[in-house]
C-alpha cells in the first residue's frame, strides 16, 4: 500500500499533546497516526480471528452486586489517566 501526504486542520494544543505522546513513547507521528486510524475502523482485526473460526461461548450471566456505575467511572477514568499519562 502506498502512502500520501495529506494535510489537517486540528487544535494547535491537542497535537502538541499527541506529538508529546509519540515522542515519550519512541514513536512517529505519522505511524501511531495511522495505527489509530487503522483501530478506529477494525481494519486488520480479521487477523485475530479468522472468518472460518465460529467460537461458542459459554458462560452464566452474573448479577452484579453494588454500584455498577461507580465501577465502571472507575474503569473510565484509569484508562483516561492511562491515555493521557496522567
Amino acid at each position: 500500500m502506498g502512502k500520501i501526504k495529506t494535510s489537517i486542520y486540528i487544535d494547535e494544543e491537542l497535537w502538541r499533546e499527541f506529538k508529546k505522546y509519540a515522542t515519550e513513547r519512541g514513536l512517529d507521528v505519522s505511524e501511531l497516526l495511522e495505527e489509530l486510524i487503522k483501530e478506529e475502523l477494525m481494519i486488520g482485526l480479521d487477523t485475530l480471528m479468522p472468518e472460518e473460526s465460529n467460537p461458542e461461548l459459554d458462560f452464566e450471566p452474573i448479577k452484579p452486586r453494588g454500584m455498577v456505575s461507580s465501577l465502571v467511572r472507575e474503569m473510565r477514568d484509569e484508562r483516561e489517566s492511562d491515555l493521557f499519562g496522567q
